[in-house]
C-alpha cells in the first residue's frame, strides 16, 4: 500500500479510536500518502493527526446528536398517535392507517382463535395452506405470526421498547390508524403469552392451578392429561403420564404407561380412540352444564377503588410539588412507592380483563355448534386440536386410568376417573 484517498473524513472514522488506529497503520512503513478532497496531508505531522482527531470527535458528537434526534422523533410521532415508517405492518394498507380488506380479517380471527385456545403452529399451518403470505411476501412462521398478534398496534396502542406509550394521565395513546381488535383481545392474547409458565400435575400427586396450554400442534387428543393409576406395593398410585403407542394388530393408537425403564410401570394400556369418545363427550356435557354460569353478569375487578384512589394521589402528589407546596424530599419519597402500587394493580387489572375475555369469547360460541364440530374433520370445518385440548382444559385436571386386569377386556369406562376442576 503506497497510500489512502478519501473522500469525505466522516467516512474514515466516526470514533476516535478508528482514528488513531489508522494513523498508526498508515505511519507504520514511511513515505505513504494520505490526501482528503482538498488535497494532501501529512500524517506523519503530530499537528495534523491532532486535527484529524478533533475531526473524530465532532463526527462522533454528530452521530450521537443524530442518534438522540431520531429517538426525540420517534417518540414525538408516538405520543402524538403517528404511525412510524419501515415496513408495512401486515393488516394494513401502505398509508399504514387503512385496514387491508383481505388480512386484517385475518389477524382478527387468529386472535380469536388464540383466545380460544388454539396454537401459533396450527395458524400458521392454515395461512400457509392457504398461501397467505407476510406483508415482505415470506412465508408465516410461528415466531413471526406472535410478533403480530403481540403488537399492540392491532388494537390502537403504540410500545417503544417493550413499554407502552402513555399520555400525562397514565393512559395508552391512541393511535390515529384503524385498530383490528379491542384493547381487551389484545391484552388477552398478550396474557396468554406471558403466563407461559404454568402449573401442572406433579409426579407425586400436587396438582397446580394452571395447566401450561398447547404452543405446538399435538398430535393426540388426551396426550398430557392420561394418568396411570395402577397401585404400588406401598398403596399410592404410579401416576405416571401416559404416552401414545400403536400396535401391528391394532389400527387406532394406544395410551400407554410407560415402562418402569421410562419412569412407568408399563401396567396400563387403553384404546385411544375408546378413551377419546369417552373423555370428549364427558367435556361436552360438562361444558353445557358451566354455560349459563359463564353468561350470568361479569364481576367488577375488585382491585378497581384502589387503583382508582392511588393515581389520584400520586397526582394529587404532583400537583402539589409543581407548586412547590411539598419538598423534593417529601415527594421522592413517597411517589416511587405509589408508582409502584399503580403499576401492580395496573397488571392485576389488564390479567382480569383478559381472563375476563377468554370467558367472554367460549360464552359466545353455543355448545350445540361446539359438540357439532368437535367430531368434524378439520378441513371439513371441525375444532382444530389445540382448541378442543383448550376446553378439555379448562374442564379437566386429569384422567386417571386404572387396570382392566390381565388379557384383552371389553372397554369399560367406570375405569376412567375424570378429575373435574373446580369452580
Amino acid at each position: 500500500m503506497q497510500g489512502v484517498v478519501i473522500v469525505a473524513e466522516d467516512r474514515l472514522a466516526r470514533r476516535p479510536g478508528d482514528y488513531e488506529r489508522f494513523v498508526e497503520a498508515i505511519t507504520y512503513q514511511d513515505g505513504r500518502v494520505f490526501a482528503d478532497a482538498r488535497g494532501t496531508k501529512d500524517l506523519y505531522s503530530e499537528d495534523t493527526e491532532s486535527m484529524g482527531l478533533f475531526g473524530a470527535v465532532i463526527s462522533k458528537m454528530e452521530v450521537r446528536k443524530m442518534q438522540r434526534r431520531m429517538r426525540r422523533s420517534h417518540r414525538m410521532r408516538a405520543e402524538q398517535g403517528l404511525p412510524v415508517g419501515g415496513t408495512r405492518p401486515f393488516g394494513w394498507k401502505p398509508d399504514r392507517l387503512a385496514l387491508d380488506p383481505q388480512e386484517a380479517p385475518l389477524v382478527r380471527q387468529a386472535i380469536l382463535d388464540l383466545i380460544a385456545g388454539r396454537s401459533l403452529y396450527s395458524i400458521t399451518n392454515q395461512w400457509r395452506q392457504e398461501g397467505v403470505k407476510t406483508s415482505l411476501g415470506n412465508e408465516w412462521l410461528p415466531s413471526s405470526l406472535k410478533l403480530t398478534v403481540q403488537n399492540p398496534r392491532v388494537c390502537g396502542w403504540r410500545e417503544i421498547n417493550g413499554e407502552l406509550v402513555r399520555d400525562s394521565t397514565g393512559n395508552p395513546v391512541v393511535g390515529q390508524w384503524e385498530p383490528i381488535v379491542s384493547p381487551e383481545q389484545w391484552m388477552a392474547v398478550k396474557n396468554i403469552f406471558d403466563a407461559r409458565k404454568g402449573h401442572f400435575i406433579y409426579r407425586d400427586g400436587r396438582v397446580g392451578h394452571i395447566l401450561t396450554p398447547d404452543f405446538r400442534e399435538p398430535n393426540y387428543l388426551l396426550t398430557g392429561f392420561l394418568r396411570c393409576g395402577r397401585s404400588k406395593p406401598d398403596g399410592s398410585l404410579c401416576n405416571a403420564s401416559l404416552r401414545v403407542t400403536h400396535s401391528k394388530d391394532c389400527i387406532q393408537h394406544i395410551y400407554l404407561c410407560p415402562t418402569k425403564t421410562a419412569g412407568g410401570c408399563g401396567g396400563v394400556g387403553r384404546r385411544g380412540d375408546m378413551v377419546d369418545l369417552y373423555i370428549s363427550e364427558a367435556v361436552l356435557a360438562k361444558l353445557e352444564e358451566v354455560q349459563l354460569a359463564a353468561s350470568a353478569d361479569p364481576v367488577e375487578w375488585s382491585g378497581k377503588a384502589e387503583y382508582e384512589d392511588a393515581k389520584s394521589r400520586l397526582e394529587e402528589l404532583r400537583v402539589q410539588w409543581t407548586a412547590g407546596n411539598i419538598t423534593n424530599e417529601l415527594f421522592f419519597s413517597v411517589a416511587p412507592d405509589l408508582e409502584k402500587r399503580i403499576a401492580r394493580l395496573r397488571t392485576e387489572a389488564q390479567n382480569f380483563t383478559a381472563a375476563a375475555q377468554r370467558r367472554q369469547a367460549r360464552s359466545d360460541t353455543d355448545i350445540t355448534e361446539i359438540r357439532r364440530r368437535w367430531y368434524l374433520a378439520e378441513e371439513d370445518g371441525g375444532l382444530p386440536l389445540t382448541i378442543k385440548r383448550s376446553y378439555i382444559r379448562e374442564a379437566l385436571l386429569a384422567v386417571i386410568i386404572y387396570p382392566s386386569g390381565k388379557g384383552r377386556r371389553k372397554f369399560n369406562p367406570d375405569l376412567l376417573e375424570p378429575i373435574w376442576r373446580e369452580g
